[in-house]
């Protein structure tokens, strides 16, 4: 979009006057703008879409596979292969029945298999702002040169004026200019759930917090109810999606940890293979005092290139990671990003939202306050419309008490919301809050249905987050006689009504409801409402805030007349208490043990809400996320920090209230700016920001947006904390599986590699292994064994440790130097039997084939590698000491394994391709007793650091 700003002064348009805003845009609300004014503003601010930065092309992103360092060296190494094969092509040395360019042929398949896997991986571009994009309206009715026509969205102008209705979804942010009974839902752009009541006439401090600017409507909302004229102020990059969409791909995403230790140890193989590579070239030179046998040592580079790379290990790796993410999903986790399988292991703190995450997103009234000063406790669980009323413990019926029943009253007619039985259970339709009142009054047997007949609305008063309260006003409906009393349908409320022939029934913030009351409901009758029940009422309401409760006052006031529209400012004066009701969204069961397991585990679960804090703090210290005297710090309070200020903080705060969406994405830089590991929730538009800057993004699959997923790594398909720490658990285990298996599979390869460099140092002629043959090793007999370890079961103790650092070395905590000890061992057991091997074969009267000590030495790499993998199972238990049945793919790639080494060497079409030789009954069983050396060193290895009070890696 052109660069090109708005007005001077036009920043904050909800302060602006309408006639001052029109004038600003040199509009007219009457006939809209013209079109030539209308193809001048589209040049001079571009088309009303959300724009893409430049990100990498499929090309791009295939090239970058390949410049992996691993990858570079096989390459590298088949080209010299192949050169050497062609070579001996043209010169006709090959051998019989020789097949030239095979081992250049698989060499490459390697290759483009690992680079078609990374790309496979990296090229599910980032969809968030596709999500982003869906939420403008494709088409936008406007006035335009006097005329009313549609228009795609996307051609809409600053200026325009845009009409609105019930249904359609607003194309650009803009300034109302009229409005009848306009609500709007903008839950996918602030997160609040209930939808916004709209008025033309305010005009706003220019400080209003964007949920509060009710005289705006913004891109992407939702047109719940109403009609409107819109001046349109905004439009593409400059409405507030169009930021939300600038802070997301301003966000750059950072390799996870995974990815850096598999980039570290991919520079350390190479560099340590391209040394030994250099030693074993220039000692065998100097050992021919010249160049007579450089084909021959180029031979032996190239073997030994092949060896130290593990090409079976990115598949290895991400068919761990999907086995993952399966796991995972059985838990009601769904990953987005194979990685963040393991990234998961390493998080340190938990970012997460209250309301449906840590509770169950059910209000439940848990006890009421009448005008008499009684404090009732109510009984039940859920929706359930059943429970008792206990005053003092004693169980009461509403029936007999008119304070109690002129409560519940206002709670079913002051109400939108519906309760209904859905199969065995019982569920709400519309706002969970108004939900539990009508819950709480049909544990009285008073019903919503009843009650509309009796006392119909026939006007309101609608919420709104400034007023902070709703009015319904109801006629009271004449009987037979021609009375206008409910004495007709209760006596007990006789004294409610008071011959009038409306009634207005108000709820909201108890402060404010409590503040426009004169008098106050006793017994059956209305009386003066001194200071001392004032003072004793708001007392009550600070307990029930304090315990959690989301605290709701009630209040009514006869009426002769129907109100008009817009005075309510007049009609909400002077009315007549009627008690406190205190609901509670209550914890999720299985949350309390998370949250101590996630404590267990050195994980800090931190909450953050939009709810007061006196609620946040009640509902924390609940779970164990904080103590009683913690701090907790409120969303304007965080405002006033820098960054810098909010970083010393971030360390010290468990609690965030009354904190907006866009606070978060600051709370996530603050704590990893502080090393910190962090997982974050979120389910908006707004959220999305903050879910893609922290480490694990999680998006709510329940309640979450399409923005908020495609941001993620992960989503929660319950929006439970439980599954977040389950999954956290499951992330633990991958890693240590793939630590696992990287020492396995490069245990091997390092004493493949010091094998073939230690043939020609000690004068045996040839090379013991082809790059065809390792490649077998590390594909086929690395690669199954490798598979079967990343399903072992989890330690006992996996949650009861801290999580390692995220930055650590993948040769952290001694798996180096167990890689370089086990490398030597298996190089020392191999060349004492290649040494056997090739004095054995060469022996005079030996009748076999001379060159069959070279798959004697293939022979004993592969089933080592069988003891290694039976061994490796656990770091410090026996063997023997471990149920052999707990990991049955261990043992069934084993024997696969080994069977498919014996078919190399025993069955001709595949000995002739793989350049093997016939081995004697005698020449295997040595093979397999030089093998089992293997597993005999790493069972004693772990007795040794038992007996000397140590555990292995």
């Amino acid at each position: 979009m052109s660069a090109n700003s708005l007005p001077e002064g036009a920043a904050n348009w909800h302060s602006l006057e309408v006639e001052r805003a029109l004038k600003l845009l040199n509009s007219n609300a009457d006939s809209g703008l013209t079109p030539q004014e209308i193809e001048q503003r589209l040049q001079k601010y571009g088309p009303n879409e959300l724009e893409e930065s430049g990100g990498r092309s499929p090309w791009e992103i295939l090239l970058d596979q390949f410049k992996n360092i691993m990858l570079l060296m096989l390459i590298a190494v088949a080209l010299i292969s192949g050169i050497l094969d062609l070579m001996a092509w043209r010169s006709g040395n090959l051998k019989p029945g020789e097949v030239p360019f095979k081992d250049t042929i698989a060499i490459m398949a390697i290759v483009i298999l690992n680079g078609v896997l990374g790309y496979v991986q990296e090229s599910r571009a980032e969809k968030a702002l596709a999500a982003l994009k869906k939420l403008a309206s494709p088409l936008v009715r406007v006035i335009r040169n006097r005329q009313v026509i549609e228009v795609a969205g996307k051609e809409l102008v600053p200026g325009d004026m845009m009409l609105l209705e019930a249904g359609v979804q607003v194309a650009a942010d803009g300034r109302i200019i009229e409005a009848s009974n306009l609500q709007v839902r903008e839950s996918a752009l602030t997160g609040e759930a209930e939808a916004v009541n709209k008025q033309a006439s305010m005009v706003l401090p220019e400080e209003t917090d964007l949920g509060d600017r009710i005289n705006l409507v913004f891109q992407g909302t939702e047109v719940v109810q109403g009609r409107s004229k819109v001046l349109v102020t905004n439009t593409g990059m400059k409405t507030e999606l169009g930021k939300i969409a600038t802070m997301l791909q301003s966000v750059e995403s950072e390799p996870t940890p995974l990815q850096q230790r598999m980039t570290q140890l991919g520079n350390v193989l190479v560099t340590g293979s391209l040394i030994l590579v250099a030693i074993v070239v220039i000692g065998g030179i100097i050992q021919a005092r010249g160049f007579s046998n450089l084909q021959e040592l180029l031979e032996v580079s190239l073997s030994m290139a092949v060896a130290v790379v593990p090409e079976g290990l990115p598949a290895v790796i991400t068919v761990t990671l999907a086995l993952g993410t399966q796991r995972m999903v059985r838990r009601n986790a769904l990953i987005r990003k194979l990685p963040a399988v393991e990234t998961l292991g390493s998080v340190t703190t938990i970012c997460s939202d209250k309301t449906g995450t840590l509770t169950q997103n059910k209000m439940v009234v848990q006890s009421i306050y009448t005008g008499d000063r009684h404090a009732f406790r109510v009984t039940g669980e859920g929706y359930t419309p059943t429970g008792d009323f206990l005053l003092n413990e004693q169980k009461i019926s509403a029936d007999e008490r008119p304070d109690v029943l002129a409560l519940l009253v206002a709670c079913v007619v002051c109400n939108d919301s519906v309760l209904q039985k859905q199969n065995a259970d019982w569920a709400i339709i519309g706002d969970p809050t108004e939900g539990a009142l009508l819950t709480l009054a049909a544990k009285a047997s008073i019903e919503k249905d009843q009650w509309n007949s009796k006392l119909p609305r026939v006007a309101e008063f609608p919420f709104s987050s400034e007023r902070k309260r709703m009015s319904a006003i109801c006629r009271v409906e004449q009987v037979a006689t021609g009375e206008q009393s409910l004495t007709s349908v209760d006596p007990a409320l006789a004294g409610l009504v008071a011959s009038e022939p409306y009634i207005m029934f108000s709820k909201g913030s108890p402060e404010i409801v409590l503040g426009r009351c004169t008098q106050i409901y006793l017994g059956d009758r209305a009386v003066s409402l001194t200071e001392e029940q004032r003072s004793q009422i708001l007392a009550e309401n600070d307990t029930m805030a304090s315990k959690g409760l989301r605290v709701l006052g009630f209040a009514y006031k006869p009426l002769a007349e129907i109100p008009p529209e817009g005075s309510e400012e007049t009609y909400e004066q002077d009315l007549i208490w009627l008690g406190l009701v205190g609901m509670l969204d209550a914890p999720r069961p299985e949350v309390r043990a998370a949250v101590q397991e996630c404590r267990e585990a050195g994980i800090r679960p931190i909450m953050i809400t939009g709810d007061h804090q006196l609620t946040a703090r009640a509902i924390a210290t609940n779970l164990g996320i904080a103590q009683e005297s913690d701090r907790v710090l409120t969303g304007q309070e965080l405002q006033r920090m820098s960054d810098q200020e909010l970083e010393q903080n971030v360390d010290l705060v468990s609690i965030y209230a009354r904190v907006a969406p866009e606070h978060k994405l600051r709370i996530v830089q603050a704590l990893q700016r502080r090393g910190r590991f962090v997982a974050m929730t979120g389910d908006g538009v707004n959220d999305a920001p903050a879910i893609k800057q922290a480490d694990i993004g999680i998006a709510m699959g329940i309640t979450g947006t399409d923005v908020s997923k495609e941001a993620s790594d992960m989503v929660l398909l319950d929006d439970n904390f439980a599954t977040i720490v389950a999954a956290t658990k499951e992330g633990r285990v991958v890693y240590t599986n793939i630590r696992r298996f990287i020492k396995y599979i490069l245990g091997s390869n390092i004493g493949e590699v010091l094998t073939i460099a230690a043939a020609p140092l000690i004068g045996l002629g040839g090379v013991p292994l082809t790059p065809l043959q390792i490649l077998w090793m590390n594909l086929v007999t690395d690669g199954l064994p490798a598979l079967a370890l990343a399903v072992e079961p989890p330690e006992p103790d996996v949650m009861k440790r801290p999580p390692f650092s995220p930055r650590e070395s993948i040769f952290a905590r001694g798996l180096g130097s167990y890689m370089i000890r086990i490398g030597i061992i298996f190089a020392i057991i191999t060349i004492a039997l290649m040494w056997w091997a090739y004095s054995h074969t060469h022996a005079p009267g030996y009748q076999g084939d001379r060159d069959a000590w070279k798959t004697m030495v293939f022979t004993t790499l592969c089933i080592a590698q069988m003891g290694h993998a039976i061994a490796i199972r656990s770091n410090n238990r026996l063997t023997i000491e471990m149920n052999p049945f707990s990991n049955l793919f261990v043992l069934g790639a084993v024997v696969v394994t080994t069977i498919l080494q014996l078919m190399l060497v025993y069955v001709p079409p595949l000995r002739d391709f793989f350049g093997t030789h016939w081995l004697s009954p005698t020449e295997l069983w040595i093979c397999i007793g030089f093998s089992a050396l293997m597993f005999v060193w790493i069972e004693l290895e772990k007795l040794f650091l038992r007996l000397m009070g140590k555990k292995s890696v």
